[in-house]
């Protein structure tokens, strides 16, 4: 690998380039629009477009594309080429301002949850200079929101940048408070952990459940999966050290700091972690790493699965969304310094996040959910749907203090030692981590575990800042009307313990017990996806969103639309996956297995000999009795499929119907399909194993 020093970002039209290429004047009026948010003039956009043409055209680039994320949950590019012809037959390369900054998409083949007509196509998309360009397989990508003819948006992007910077607004408001004048920006900065799984591809290409759906649909657990506790952090096989290798590299290529990788707790599962950035270049950043974990999988021969919780019995994969809010004099605003109790900012700024997540739980339970996750939130591998905030003994106890009226005392981070003499004592962190808890404060930092692998970062992050921001705007206007600004934090600290502390929660989220508590606070426990996409309808949350411009109420009623077209789609592909299978593989394999068991009994009749076929018999009887369960399980779940596809009058309750009829009863065809797996001769059995699977790289 050549130096990283010298490949970072070595395809990214960065700060750097811009700085070098753009003439000075251009640069600045750039820079003017990234860190302030000023209008580009046309003007402008023609002499970057023409310096970042030169500059794509060096490094091997011919096309360029608008890439933006749809309401799919992946991201969309259409390649036009720089070439332009001439009267005498030949080509020029060129590329406009016009075209950097604005393109044209078909806006009406892309979920829309009724914005867009069929016969109405126009979309647009428009660059969003704040996350830079870069080249990937000779093409110059554009980052770029999409929108509709008539205005709305059709993305993702679009509402985490208008959530942005409505959070700068309310963050600058309380921090001129707090005497920073100097403060013009506040930025949300993210850093996912990213968890897949490493299969081989030509056993991938043998399941067809894994093709269609990305998640085994049927499967027994093999003889030995995680309960060894072995493969986390364990040592990397070579296959995939390589594959890691070759991934660091085109990562690093496109500016993106992976840092961390390791083994992850299930057979086959990794992770990949990157360093803290902008929460728009992190969503982008994370979109582009999803995209490349899969093709560079490819060429080592494997296969990249995201899918929440691709193998039953063993872990699934989350993202860990690491939130944080950094301003443009370098300050972390969640750091708690040395003496938290005494450092009022950071403790408006940590409340403001309680307030935000105990009001609108419901936003977030929504932001972390979709088909995949609902096998994981709350099956004890991931957190539990019920939303808590984790904050440590420590800072409860100032809180609560404060809240009380009472003394102030801290349990002072002492030195633990490891009893090694030769190691060093190291700084003893003031909280454990709390892996159970779906929203964790870790030192300087939210984590946000609930987030599926799968899924965009953005929805969790726009959330979250507006959330915030609008708790923010709330404290604002509390301490500019009071005449002592100090007693009047105390007293909004009182308050949020008061009527928001509930959501607080420092034990194990895993626990029946925390269930009751919650229920006995109030709090709600939202059980799946389909329950949680009906609080895109809730008043509060419509408000909220519209008060600060993220979204109108018509593009909240489309996101309730295209959420749960998006589940009923999963469910009934993953269903007509299953009856396929059952029908043309596992049906004829169970039911050839049981005439070899009829023939070998009737063999050893026929030879005369006195011999104990009772095993054999008792087999048989074992085979065919299933064989006919099985069967019936096809038929019903058949049957179900039927009636969810006809009830389209209401989309809820069809997709309700998919959720307490057509999944429910995929369980119940899986449970005999597994059973006869560990009975039918393996030379049978029509496709790859979980023991095939998950040991095999």
């Amino acid at each position: 690998m050549s130096h990283i020093s010298e490949i970072f970002g070595s395809s990214v039209f960065n700060d750097s380039v811009m700085r070098e290429r753009l003439p000075k004047a251009t640069y600045k009026a750039l820079r003017k629009t990234i860190d302030e948010g000023l209008p580009l003039t046309l003007e402008i956009s023609e002499v970057v477009s023409s310096c970042m043409k030169d500059w794509a055209i060096e490094k091997g680039a011919t096309h360029f594309t608008h890439w933006f994320q749809p309401m799919t949950g992946i991201t969309a590019e259409k390649h036009d080429s720089f070439i332009n012809p001439t009267e005498d037959g030949k080509v020029i390369l060129e590329f406009s301002g016009k075209e950097l900054s604005k393109g044209e998409a078909d806006g009406s083949s892309f979920p829309s949850g009724g914005l867009r007509a069929t016969f109405e196509a126009r979309g647009y998309t428009a660059w969003d200079c704040t996350s830079p360009a870069f080249i990937k397989n000779n093409t110059l990508y554009i980052p770029t929101v999409f929108c509709s003819y008539t205005g709305e948006t059709l993305d993702k992007k679009t509402p985490l940048l208008r959530s942005m910077e409505c959070l700068s607004k309310s963050a600058i408001r309380v921090l001129h408070l707090f005497g920073n004048e100097k403060v013009t920006k506040v930025t949300p900065t993210v850093g996912p952990e990213q968890e897949y799984f490493l299969i081989d591809k030509k056993i991938y290409d043998r399941r067809k459940d894994l093709i269609f759906t990305g998640r085994t649909l049927f499967g027994a657990k093999a003889p030995k999966g995680q309960e060894m506790e072995d493969h986390y952090y364990g040592s990397i096989k070579q296959r995939v050290s390589a594959f890691m290798k070759d991934l660091d590299e085109e990562l690093w290529k496109l500016g993106i700091s992976a840092k961390t990788e390791h083994n992850e707790v299930a057979p086959a599962q990794h992770e990949l972690a990157p360093i803290f950035t902008t929460a728009n270049i992190a969503t982008d950043h994370n979109q582009l790493t999803m995209e490349l974990l899969k093709s560079v999988a490819l060429k080592h021969g494997l296969v990249c699965l995201l899918h929440e919780k691709p193998f039953a019995g063993v872990n699934g994969s989350g993202k860990h969304n690491n939130w944080s809010l950094s301003t443009n004099d370098g300050q972390n605003l969640l750091d708690p310094g040395k003496t938290p109790h005494e450092n009022a900012q950071f403790l408006i700024f940590l409340c403001s996040v309680i307030k935000a997540v105990d009001e609108y739980a419901d936003l977030l339970r929504l932001a972390a959910g979709n088909p995949g996750n609902d096998h994981r939130l709350g099956a004890n591998e991931a957190p539990p749907a019920i939303i808590s905030v984790f904050l440590g003994d420590e800072l409860t106890k100032i809180l609560d203090q404060i809240a009380s009226g009472g003394d102030i005392s801290t349990n002072k981070a002492g030195k633990l030692t490891v009893g090694v003499s030769t190691l060093p004592a190291f700084p003893r962190d003031t909280t454990d981590r709390n892996r159970t808890s779906p929203l964790a404060f870790t030192g300087n930092k939210f984590e946000f575990r609930m987030v599926g692998s799968s899924a965009s970062i953005a929805s969790s992050n726009f959330f979250l800042n507006t959330t915030v921001a609008e708790v923010l705007e709330n404290f604002a206007d509390r301490l500019e009307k009071a005449s002592d600004i100090n007693a009047e934090v105390s007293s909004i600290i009182k308050d949020v313990v008061k009527h928001n502390g509930r959501v607080i929660f420092n034990g194990n989220g895993y626990s029946e017990e925390w269930v009751a508590e919650a229920e006995k606070r109030g709090l709600p426990n939202i059980k799946s996806y389909v329950e949680s996409i009906k609080c895109l309808l809730e008043e509060k949350n419509i408000s909220v969103m519209e008060k600060h411009k993220v979204f109108s109420r018509v593009e909240m009623h489309s996101r309730y639309e295209i959420s749960l077209e998006k589940y009923i789609k999963t469910i009934n592909i993953e269903a007509l996956t299953m009856l396929e299978m059952s029908r043309r593989q596992i049906l004829p394999a169970v039911i050839s297995f049981g005439a070899q068991l009829a023939n070998s009994i009737n063999q050893i009749k026929s030879c005369g000999v006195d011999a104990d076929i009772s095993a054999n018999a008792e087999l048989l009887k074992e085979v065919t009795s299933l064989t006919t369960q099985l069967s019936k399980e096809i038929t019903l779940l058949d049957k179900k499929v039927s009636e969810a596809q006809e009830a389209t009058h209401d989309s809820y309750a069809q997709a309700m119907l998919y959720r307490t009829g057509v999944f429910a009863q995929m369980g119940s065809l899986r449970a005999v399909a597994d059973k006869l797996e560990c009975i039918v001769d393996s030379k049978l059995w029509p496709f790859p194993t979980y023991a095939d699977i998950l040991f095999n790289i």
